[in-house]
């Protein structure tokens, strides 16, 4: 079984799915989107994704009108597997088609492209053998660019706190929980952390923290510390 945390934008709330690996992800369409072709290779019992990325991937898959090979969606950040940046660990990201041929992959990323629901479509040519999209939302801490994450900080909610909240229990220092709420003891935990890196103890994940935080933590593998 799987522990599904599902940020709804729209409502500001998460709410959590237990399901089996054969069993649809929430909200997707149909079997299109299996909670273990969600997972790929992560061997994390506690995944998490938005209600808009299922929806974007819908209707993608309908568009489309075939099944979508997924090579890659949802990894936990202290597993690694892709940059420090990645929406992969937001749970919004998918890596798909790889068992397609070039003209097969250019005819699933017209389709996504041409849709105009995802944030980012990746150009052909920086993903030779796989298409890449995925369904980032909020503005990026870091100006001049698109990638990255935004600023969070007391009361925020959704996929990157629990990037957050995951990335600094990784670390050792406990934020008591993942479910990404972004209260007291987040808060707590981001401000030792801050201290102890020698940055801006403010309790507040912008830029500078989250440029450390994600150097520090991408792919060192599970510790004795994470919370699942």
């Amino acid at each position: 079984m799987a522990r599904i945390l599902v940020y709804d934008s729209d409502a500001n709330r998460v709410f959590t799915v237990n399901a089996a690996e054969n069993d649809p992800m929430p909200y997707s369409y149909g079997t299109t989107l299996r909670v273990r072709e969600f997972r790929g290779s992560s061997s994390s019992s506690t995944l998490w994704t938005t209600t808009r990325a299922m929806e974007c991937w819908n209707l993608t898959r309908r568009t489309y009108g075939r099944g979508i090979f997924v090579g890659y969606a949802f990894k936990r950040i202290w597993e690694g597997g892709h940059g420090v940046t990645s929406q992969h660990y937001a749970g919004v990201a998918f890596d798909v088609g790889q068992n397609l041929s070039s003209a097969g992959r250019q005819q699933l990323w017209n389709t996504a492209n041409n849709l105009g629901v995802w944030g980012y479509v990746e150009p052909l040519s920086l993903t030779p053998s796989w298409v890449h999209f995925d369904r980032r939302y909020g503005t990026p801490a870091c100006s001049g660019t698109t990638a990255g994450y935004p600023t969070v900080h007391d009361g925020s909610r959704g996929t990157y706190v629990m990037i957050l909240q995951d990335a600094l229990n990784a670390l050792g220092y406990s934020t008591r929980t993942l479910d990404g709420i972004f209260g007291n003891n987040t808060r707590r935990a981001l401000v030792a952390w801050q201290s102890d890196a020698g940055l801006a103890a403010d309790g507040i994940c912008g830029c500078n923290s989250w440029r450390r935080l994600t150097s520090m933590v991408v792919g060192i593998g599970r510790t004795p510390t994470v919370i699942d």
